[in-house]
């Protein structure tokens, strides 16, 4: 705890990466309120109704992190729990062999840029789907009246009892304007979720929140407007001059691993290198040394068809050991564990039979 607290002092730890501390900090020891807390396990649905640390489909963390499974998840789908690492490969191997029949539209065995390019914008829209139908449930979740609005102090309520408080009386303390005695590190989660509540919703501003308007709360990447504000947010914590833009350096400058790492400042040269590649190929679209709020909102969009079409390029030099510009079966297999995060040890084995 208090090495966390002199990074943040020293302006060594990014705002988004506190939120995420303090989240799991709030889970793991008691708060210092005075309304008793409620024991037993927590409820999975009630978590629901916290924006969540990782956004499926969408290229970098909410802490300015590239997202490491970003290939498996638009090339996946809604399918990606079945690739599971200690799955059967034999299975996981015929999954794979039925998903490339699909992305291979014009059925000439083999996969061109514009078909994988066609499967990410499906599989992007299954997360978006995804999300969607679990926005409702958190919605209702939080709706208790069912006037399809909540307001904030609503809101606050349920996101006080997720985390252990009594209901009741956090309801009966904000009713009465009454001091609610919180701990420092969940009134600087509460502040922080305020702010992006505000954001999300919508002009004319009313300080009530609609289904769709929660949606973008919960997942920004469904609003334009939420997409710039998690940009801005991530910019802000990366940006060391304050010119609202984003050097190499500042962007590989982003301590990673735990905290007595970061204070280490002990960097993967892998990660280095990964994050530099990222930088200089893709976010900067105009190749000047500079990322501007555009230009990272612009990578960060995850229905962005040029962005589709470039991942699908990339995806398929990957694996394309005979330089055609296409992908073949016996490619798609051998990289599995690049596609799917599961290696397939007989890849090669009757392929042609089985296709």
């Amino acid at each position: 705890m208090a090495v966390w607290r002199r990074l943040w002092s020293r302006n060594l730890l990014p705002v988004s990466l506190l939120f995420y501390l303090v989240l799991h900090i709030i889970d793991a020891r008691p708060a210092n309120m005075s309304a008793a807390k409620e024991k037993g396990p927590t409820n999975k649905d009630d978590n629901e109704i916290l924006p969540p640390d990782h956004l499926n489909g969408v290229k970098m963390e909410l802490d300015g992190h590239l997202n490491k499974d970003f290939h498996q998840e638009v090339f996946l789908g809604k399918e990606m729990e079945e690739f599971e690492e200690d799955s059967e490969p034999r299975r996981n191997r015929k999954k794979l062999i039925e998903i490339f029949t699909k992305v291979d539209f014009n059925r000439d065995r083999s996969v061109s840029a514009k078909e994988m390019q066609r499967w990410i914008m499906e599989k992007t829209e299954e997360h978006f789907q995804e999300a969607t139908v679990e926005n409702k449930n958190s919605f209702h979740a939080v709706d208790p009246d069912g006037d399809g609005h909540v307001t904030w102090d609503e809101y606050r309520v349920k996101f006080l009892a997720s985390k252990g408080f009594n209901e009741k009386e956090v309801a009966e303390k904000i009713k009465n304007n009454e001091d609610l005695k919180l701990d420092e590190e969940t009134q600087e989660v509460l502040e922080s979720l305020k702010d992006r509540w505000f954001q999300a919703d919508n002009p004319p501003a009313d300080q009530l929140l609609n289904e769709q308007e929660f949606l973008s709360f919960l997942h920004p990447e469904h609003s334009r407007g939420m997409l710039k504000y998690m940009v801005k947010e991530i910019v802000r914590d990366l940006d060391q001059d304050g010119d609202k833009k984003l050097t190499l350096s500042e962007f590989i400058s982003l301590p990673v691993g735990t905290v007595e790492n970061q204070q280490a400042q002990d960097i993967d040269d892998d990660w280095v290198r990964e994050r530099k590649k990222e930088f200089e190929d893709v976010i900067d679209a105009d190749r000047d040394g500079i990322v501007t709020m555009d230009e990272l909102e612009e990578y960060m969009d995850p229905m962005n068809e040029h962005n589709a079409l470039n991942e699908a390029k990339q995806m398929i030099a990957v694996a394309d050991e005979n330089q055609n510009h296409n992908l073949e079966l016996d490619e798609i297999l051998k990289y599995s564990e690049y596609f799917t995060g599961s290696k397939l040890m007989d890849y090669a084995r009757n392929v042609h039979e089985e296709f």
